[in-house]
């Protein structure tokens, strides 16, 4: 029978039900369940507890709580890190909420205190007789593992109230809040018992089902078996509840999967096997994720899924010429392909290599040709690679392994025949791990890629409609087997000219657009382009170039937020207040015709470059020095140089035994950067014999070309780059080797207007050129 409501703090709980005569301690950390359980401990008042239909809910109403708690007493609470408190309350009667007020500080409540009925005479011998079986089904539920602690068995033993002894067993025995609200709800001491014997009995079967499960799983273990037991208690469990197994559904979609996809006889029969033996491995077991990832990176793989090549040479053309100035030779290389590949469909994809120095637009092109051929594209840089696995994989035998990254890049693209670029072959190297060079024949090879094996898959997967495209700085790096493999096209440096055209149509839009510039408003002349090219850049290619475009535009960025211009014009007067003092130091270093000194030209992997040869003669004994940090090839090339001037001495007029008496110190500047190569032989002769003769060599002149022991000039390569080096530094005439004049008709006439090419055959043609005649060096 319920009481006249009474006014009290209330505290709404998250997943917990206190009972009556009972403590129990909890946690809290809510500011108003704190305010109201300091406000009961300093003022000496009860507190209403009870339970939230939804833990979740931080600001609960009163239809959010359940209607029935427990008035309760605060013992004690304690002050825990991090803005919570830890309490201890003593339960003290059932209580039924009326109304909420969350006006204050605290929740406050009305309640209705339920006092505990009393057993009419008629029901208490039912009463016992729930009390008993209640009592055997507890000895039943400890005995078959229920976790009841000592004392609360002795607690229990010693309660005489039928009500309370139903509270304690619900609290020791049930383990859901909702089940145990049942109970709290029962204000009947005779219902509360038959709640409780209710939920006793199906913990008990509970109980009784492990215990089942436990014991079926058991009897089927021996001594090999013992790995499994987690597998078969699943598999127990699941017959008990009737589901289905999930091991046995993955495995069928496997199996759909494989015999849906198109592989060949060899892959189906090792993916089929794989399967069989997947089904015998508990998922426990880190082999099965094994073998399962195995089977995906199988089935992932995009087996007879090709992309239809557009074979338009029109617009090939377009694509090509629209993304890319220059290249004619590439270009030229792609329209043959797709005019052999439209009259013969099932021709193999070609293995080409754009060979050039850095920014020239070797990736690009590249880019370019998948989207001229509409197919999908994909790159593996190779700069630094040492891992043969990294080409081939890894064997299932380790831990982790995985697919190579050519098998992996076109899991990417999804299709067989994308166009594949392999970025910077010639930075491969190899060590302990293996020659990636060597495993990369396989891949680029059209007569076996068809079949290549990698060594995760182990399976042949077929690389012949790959259109693969390398890439490489200095061809004379990539390994001679590999180098067989590939068609190389050579990417010339850019003139003047044709940088000025590209940054014209590519580069400043591009850079307008990733400035946030509108076309228009950032006005660059062709005039201005050219100081920047001349006077800001020193390379081949056209990085440098986009670099100081791109500062340019931030530059201007600045002034139109900062000053509000709506029109920049960039000129070659104010192109200081843009990017600063001229950085280009490559220029002719001679000012004046001298004794010793000589403009070489050389090539490295990035381009075409002057350099400067100087002789000191000296009182000695006839020693030799060498510096300049110079390779074999061009140590060699020196002493061949002395020898054929020595060979000259009546010709040059200095005494034969000249060298006899004199040391001779021959240096390259810039001893920091390592050279080679044999194309500085005419410079250290000219060098020599100008020192030996005290005449001077023409500072407007540079030259290249081997020298041999008898004298001949011998052909050389990089034409073009060393042509273009001495226009930088303001070079007008060039020394060539003979067998080189029919390397001019590759030069831009751009470039052949610009240069006298003066061609040699000898030593003595060589020096009749560079030196200044006796008359005038008097």
């Amino acid at each position: 029978m319920a009481d006249t409501p009474t006014k009290m703090p209330m505290v709404p709980l998250r997943g917990l039900v206190v009972f009556p005569d009972m403590a129990l301690h909890f946690d809290i950390g809510r500011p108003s369940s704190m305010a109201a359980v300091e406000h009961c401990l300093m003022e000496g008042e009860t507190v209403f507890l009870t339970a939230q239909k939804d833990a979740q809910e931080e600001n609960p109403d009163f239809g959010d709580v359940h209607p029935v708690g427990t008035v309760a007493r605060v013992k004690q609470v304690l002050k825990l890190p991090g803005d919570s408190m830890r309490v201890l309350v003593e339960g003290i009667e059932r209580g039924r909420l009326v109304a909420m007020d969350d006006t204050q500080s605290y929740l406050t409540a009305e309640v209705e205190v339920e006092s505990e009925e009393v057993t009419r005479p008629s029901d208490l011998i039912r009463q016992e007789a729930y009390v008993r079986n209640i009592a055997t089904l507890f000895e039943r539920y400890v005995i078959l593992g229920g976790r009841v602690p000592a004392e609360t068995l002795f607690a229990i033993s010693e309660i005489e109230s039928p009500g309370r002894f139903a509270d304690t067993i619900a609290a020791n025995v049930v383990t859901e809040v909702d089940e145990k609200q049942q109970v709290l709800n029962c204000i009947s001491p005779l219902e509360r018992l038959e709640t409780v014997m209710r939920l006793l009995s199906r913990e008990i079967e509970r109980l009784e089902i492990d215990k089942e499960i436990a014991q079926s799983v058991r009897q089927q273990l021996d001594r090999s078996q013992r790995e499994y037991f987690l597998r078969e208690q699943i598999k127990a469990i699941q017959q008990q509840l009737g589901e289905a197994d999930e091991n046995g559904d993955d495995a069928e979609q496997l199996r759909a999967r494989i015999e849906a996809a198109p592989l060949p006889d060899e892959a189906r029969e090792t993916a089929l096997k794989e399967l069989r033996r997947m089904d015998k491995i508990s998922p426990s077991s880190p082999e099965y994720d094994v073998v399962r990832t195995y089977l995906e990176n199988i089935l992932d793989l995009p087996w007879g899924e090709y992309t239809e090549d557009n074979l338009d040479l029109a617009n090939a053309r377009q694509v090509l010429d629209s993304e890319h100035t220059g290249l004619k030779k590439v270009k030229d290389r792609i329209i043959e392909f797709l005019a052999v590949r439209k009259l013969k469909s099932d021709s193999r994809g070609p293995i080409l290599c754009l060979a050039g120095p850095p920014g020239v637009g070797k990736t690009s092109i590249a880019r370019s040709v998948a989207h001229a051929l509409g197919k999908e594209f994909a790159r593996m840089s190779l700069g630094g690679v040492r891992d043969e696995a990294e080409i081939r994989g890894h064997r299932r035998t380790y831990i982790g392994a995985i697919p190579g990254r050519i098998v992996t890049s076109i899991q990417r693209a999804g299709k067989m025949n994308p166009v594949f670029l392999l970025d910077e072959i010639d930075k491969m190297a190899s060590d302990f791990r293996g020659d990636p060079a060597s495993a990369m024949l396989e891949v680029l090879d059209p007569e076996i890629n068809s079949t290549f094996r990698d060594h995760y898959l182990d399976i042949p997967f077929d690389l012949s409609g790959v259109m693969f495209i390398t890439t490489a700085n200095d061809v004379s790096a990539i390994p001679a087997p590999l180098h067989d493999r590939m068609e190389i096209i050579e990417l010339d440096s850019y003139t003047d000219v044709e940088k000025l055209a590209i940054a014209r149509e590519h580069l400043l839009g591009k850079q307008e657009k990733e400035h946030g510039i509108a076309p228009g408003i950032v006005e660059i002349g062709d005039d201005v382009i050219m100081d920047i090219i001349h006077h800001y850049t020193a390379e081949s290619g056209v990085r440098s170039l986009e670099r100081e475009l791109a500062a340019v535009m931030r530059k201007a960025a600045a002034r139109i937020v900062e000053k509000g211009e709506e029109k920049i014009v960039v000129t070659r007067s104010g192109l200081r207040d843009f990017l600063g003092a001229p950085k280009s130091t490559e220029k002719n270093q001679l000012q004046q015709d001298t004794v010793g000194v000589v403009n070489g030209l050389a090539w490295t992997a990035v381009g075409g470059t002057t350099l400067c040869v100087e002789v000191s003669v000296m009182p000695g004994k006839g020693n030799l020095e060498l510096t300049g940090q110079l390779g074999d090839v061009m140590k060699e090339s020196a002493k061949t140089a002395i020898s054929v001037v020595r060979g000259m001495s009546e010709q040059l007029a200095f005494p034969p035994d000249m060298n006899e008496k004199t040391d001779l110190h021959i240096h390259v500047p810039e001893g920091a950067i390592p050279k080679d190569g044999p194309s500085a032989g005419v410079t250290m002769v000219t060098a020599v014999a100008s020192a030996l003769t005290k005449r001077p060599v023409r500072h407007d002149i540079a030259m290249t070309g081997e020298i041999t022991l008898t004298g001949r000039v011998l052909k050389i390569g990089g034409i073009k780059e060393k042509a273009l080096a001495a226009l930088r530094a303001g070079i007008h005439t060039v020394l060539l080797p003979r067998e080189n004049r029919s390397d001019l008709e590759e030069l831009p006439e751009s470039v052949r207007d610009q240069i006298e090419f003066v061609f040699v055959d000898s030593a003595q043609d060589v020096l009749e050129r560079a030196l200044v005649p006796e008359e005038a060096a008097a």
